[in-house]
């Protein structure tokens, strides 16, 4: 296990700049979550912490120790990638032990380990086949195995499930998740799709356009985002947004309502411009809401329901119930946001505004 402390980090390509100034410590043993939009650069600061990427200004640091200037081979981790980068023509076992017969170690040794991995991921029947013979599941298993058999400081994920099925990531990220508490190392996974985010990391990093927005741990995202870019990317279905501006003691938002505001609950001054967030699942049906909703269309999921509408402004809004409900397209339905719940953001910076 090993920790990792990222300061002032910058890439540039030429005279573009892609990673801006990140400052992150990763504690040994924590799984933290790089989640972002594509091209905000999350996969190039996992590079440039695997070495495959040089660092422009800043340092890597690996239990304390910079190492901008060491090769990948020899900086402890093993990264897993997209695309399994599996050799075609070798078998399991000998994809599994070609990296440690590189370095040289001793047979003995490499059979343990490969062993060890086998049983340790289940794939203890599949080691005389080769990866075509294999489904999209057990290459990435083997591909896994292939990092866990370096026993490495650190292990780096970069969008492994990507091209898995969505019932086949599921169950692939439980399989990670429960590997992470076995071993105990240190592992830092790169995805666009903030539900495997949420679901395995101790800490998130949120990125957009080579800056972290926020880092922290999951719910804390979630309860308490810095922005309205986290607020809207954290939380599935997205948080719902409505422009507005502060009146007093009140919200007078553009899509005709009035909401009466807690007292002392934001500080914002007279007139400020802001966007209210509410997430679906913190609304409640109401016959005298002051948010009227029409309704477009409603998913009956069984157990929840989504109810998917706009406000008399046109802004989308998503309405999340546990169960099953009786609304149908085309009504019109008054919400009342749960008020300890709602979240006001400067309309112009997109901060969070806190409590006065």
């Amino acid at each position: 296990m090993a920790d990792l402390t990222l300061s002032a980090v910058q890439k540039s390509y030429g005279d573009v700049q892609v990673i801006h100034g990140i400052d992150m410590q990763i504690q040994s043993g924590e799984f933290c979550v790089f989640v972002g939009p594509s091209g905000c650069g999350k996969s190039t600061l996992l590079r440039m912490i695997a070495g495959l990427e040089e660092v422009t200004s800043g340092t890597v640091g690996i239990d304390g120790q910079v190492v901008n200037t060491v090769p990948a081979a020899q900086r402890g981790l093993a990264m897993v990638f997209q695309s399994y980068a599996l050799y075609p023509h070798m078998s399991v076992r000998q994809n599994l032990s070609f990296g440690l017969e590189n370095l040289s170690k001793p047979r003995e040794e490499i059979r343990r380990r490969v062993d060890e991995a086998a049983r340790m991921l289940q794939i203890t029947e599949l080691m005389d086949r080769r990866p075509a013979a294999l489904s999209g599941g057990q290459r990435q298993r083997i591909a896994i195995g292939r990092a866990v058999v370096r026993e490495p400081k650190i292990f780096l994920f970069d969008e492994p499930l990507s091209n898995l099925d969505a019932e086949l990531r599921v169950a692939m990220r439980t399989e990670i998740s429960e590997l992470h508490g076995r071993l105990g190392n240190t592992m830092i996974y790169v995805t666009h799709d903030q539900v495997e985010a949420m679901t395995m990391a101790d800490k998130i990093a949120v990125l957009r356009k080579g800056v972290v927005e926020q880092f922290g741990r999951p719910l804390d995202l979630f309860n308490h985002p810095a922005n309205r870019f986290v607020a809207g990317f954290i939380g599935s279905p997205s948080m719902n947004f409505v422009a507005g501006r502060v009146d007093g003691d009140a919200l007078d938002l553009d899509c005709g309502a009035r909401l009466a505001l807690p007292a002392g609950r934001f500080d914002a001054p007279q007139d400020t411009r802001i966007e209210m967030g509410i997430r679906a699942c913190h609304m409640n049906v109401s016959a005298d809401g002051p948010l009227a909703m029409t309704v477009r269309s409603v998913e009956q999921l069984g157990t929840e329901s989504y109810v998917y509408g706009a406000l008399d402004n046109e802004a989308p809004m998503t309405l999340h119930q546990p169960g099953q409900v009786s609304i149908n397209a085309g009504e019109r339905i008054s919400l009342t946001p749960q008020f300890d719940q709602l979240h006001l953001f400067n309309a112009q910076t997109g901060a969070t505004l806190r409590m006065g």
